[in-house]
């Protein structure tokens, strides 16, 4: 897994600014705030084949390595596991994400558009499930307690594997997708 520092990438995006950077985030959260010139490739979306469709379609040098962005890294982390059955795909990551290049100082683009970020959906909806479970469980039937033990389960699912089955749903609902 190769990675660069914000700063080693700062400094390679003023030597080349032609350079490909793949957005791994939700389409809601670069919309909100991006890197110029960054191409959005979900990570939930994200595949060697797309990957490559969307080199060859911006007219980017396929020789060239690609950058992969991420909020933390995280998620960058999650797209190289997707290529590991294409070493001639090079890719390298941003460690630290968009917030360490933040604060080296390397300016983002931003919109005024409110939208809540995915990881505070996803907590909204587990809550929200698990409450529904607990008020359907008094008051319907105790067969919904089932529920909040299922969403309770997700949860450390997800801790334990540093993946979120729900935060991907969620990523694919309409208000999460770029509005033209």
């Amino acid at each position: 897994m190769n990675m660069v520092s914000a700063k080693e990438f700062i400094q390679l995006k003023k030597q080349n600014p032609n350079i490909t950077v793949i957005d791994l985030r939700t389409p809601a959260e670069v919309d909100k705030e991006k890197l110029a010139d960054c191409h959005c490739l979900p990570v939930h979306e994200f595949s060697a084949e797309k990957l490559t469709s969307l080199i060859q379609n911006s007219g980017k040098n396929s020789n060239e390595p690609v950058y992969l962005l991420c909020q933390s890294g995280k998620r960058a982390e999650l797209a190289t596991q997707k290529l590991a059955n294409h070493p001639t795909l090079k890719t390298v990551i941003l460690e630290g994400g968009l917030n360490a290049i933040k604060l080296e100082g390397m300016t983002t683009i931003r919109t005024t558009r409110k939208s809540i970020p995915l990881e505070r959906q996803v907590r909204i909806t587990a809550g929200s499930l698990v409450l529904l479970g607990v008020l359907l469980g008094f008051t319907v039937t105790p067969a919904f307690f089932y529920l909040s033990a299922f969403i309770g389960a997700g949860l450390i699912f997800s801790g334990i594997t540093d993946t979120c089955p729900m935060a991907m749903l969620i990523a694919r609902m309409p208000w999460n997708q770029i509005r033209a």
